[in-house]
């Protein structure tokens, strides 16, 4: 690793061209490539006005998420498809000799975070010092020595998009750390558990492990959750570029704030049921006992519990069925599995709109135009928690001007953003 300016030189002559092209330019397009360098040369500028010029100075990237199959089916322990877009954090950063890490990201304050007092912070939840310390306590407790970096970051990941910009900032950092202090002796799964465990511990957020896998690891990738502390992760050797799909994120306008008690009824509700027979989540509950019970389970339980628990198995289940689609190049079949996923996930696991709040059905209304100018091709779904926020649609190349127009029309300008399944999860760009 060379100078920060070296690295600047170099991108301004072309020299990285490749790797960025590997990461932002997957739709082969030359303007693609273009932007993709002035980004980053402008996060590189930004490190030099910011810290000065500094030897081991790299580029680093965090990527955003997509969950493909599997809608609230991880914190019952089952089976899930993701993938790592091309949308993320990118970082220039370099060691600083001392013993803090000091980020600016644009438009956010600067924080510090002092690798000498690693204990969590209750003034910290929620905020990305928070995620700093936790990853960096947790590479500490596995017993690797650290060091102190700077570091200027730019994000395209959407906030509250679905695309978990906490995991992409988990992973960016986990990057940084592995590359400069561990000698890259951390895979891409051990920083995935580094970074939950920092949102866990450290943020406060008792999430899965999802979102870091899909962001850790790169491509699309299919995970087995039944053991979570050691789940089974395996790449889906499929390239989206040749589908004839464009993958859409559209962002409905909604808010989700004040929908935790919808997200927490989803997880009580299935284990409520799974409780029934003993267990504490659902993947260690026969379907075959579950159906046997539904009388029972009516009756101690609740209709919409029982809904959601036949949400779980078929979702389950169609994780696995999309995955083996695109591993034998099947798209036809994939797309009606996401389809048959997103008609349950409103049905079943009935998470499009909030009961504290029947007024607001962007979610439905997205749906049901979406659906009207797919026209029976494609396949569209909610996007992620649900009940706000955003939906996901694999649309037709020839279709795609028109979806984007007609999305955008319903709920406003730039709201429709083409996505990519890019190959890389966590990585270092150039140095």
């Amino acid at each position: 690793m060379g100078s920060c300016g070296q690295l600047l030189n170099a991108l301004r002559g072309g020299r990285w061209d490749a790797a960025l092209a590997a990461l932002y330019a997957l739709d082969g397009g030359e303007d693609s490539l273009r932007a993709a360098r002035a980004r980053a040369e402008r996060v590189t500028e930004g490190f030099l006005r910011t810290f000065g010029d500094r030897e081991g100075a790299a580029l680093y990237s965090g990527p955003g998420r997509t969950e493909i199959g599997g809608n609230h089916t991880d914190h019952q322990h089952g089976r899930v498809l993701c993938g790592s877009v091309d949308m993320d954090l990118l970082s220039c950063a370099a060691p600083n000799g001392g013993r803090a890490v000091r980020i600016l990201s644009e438009g956010y304050p600067a924080l510090e975070v002092d690798l000498d007092d690693l204990a969590p912070r209750e003034g910290e939840k929620n905020t990305s010092a928070a995620l700093v310390r936790g990853v960096a306590a947790r590479i500490s407790a596995l017993g690797y020595g650290l060091g102190g970096f700077d570091a200027y970051a730019a994000s395209t990941v959407l906030s509250g998009s679905g695309l978990s910009s906490s995991a992409a900032y988990e992973v960016l950092i986990g990057t940084i750390f592995n590359h400069l202090f561990c000698g890259g002796a951390l895979d891409a799964v051990k920083i995935a558990k580094i970074g939950q465990y920092a949102e866990n511990v450290y943020f406060g957020k008792p999430c899965g492990l999802m979102d870091q896998m899909g962001s850790a690891v790169g491509g699309a990738v299919a995970i087995d959750f039944a053991d979570p502390a050691d789940p089974i992760v395996k790449r889906v050797d499929y390239d989206f570029s040749w589908s004839g799909h464009a993958l859409c994120i559209v962002d409905t306008g909604s808010c989700h704030a004040d929908l935790t008690d919808d997200y927490a009824d989803i997880t009580r509700e299935m284990g409520a049921v799974a409780a029934h027979f003993g267990k504490q989540v659902l993947r260690d509950v026969p379907e075959a006992d579950f159906r046997s019970e539904l009388p029972a389970l009516r009756a101690a339980c609740g209709d919409r519990a029982v809904l959601r628990a036949m949400h779980f198995y078929a979702d389950d289940r169609r994780a696995a069925q999309e995955a083996q689609a695109l591993e034998r190049g099947s798209f036809a079949d994939f797309l009606a599995l996401v389809n048959q996923s997103g008609r349950s996930s409103e049905l079943l696991l009935q998470n499009t709109w909030s009961p504290a709040d029947p007024r607001q059905q962007a979610i439905p209304l997205a749906l049901a135009v979406g659906r009207e100018l797919l026209e029976g091709t494609g396949a569209i779904r909610v996007h992620g928690g649900g009940f706000a926020g955003t939906i996901q649609a694999f649309v037709p190349n020839e279709r795609l001007a028109a979806f984007r127009a007609g999305m955008e029309a319903l709920l406003g300008r730039g709201k429709c953003h083409v996505l990519h399944i890019r190959p890389q999860g966590g990585c270092v760009v150039a140095e």
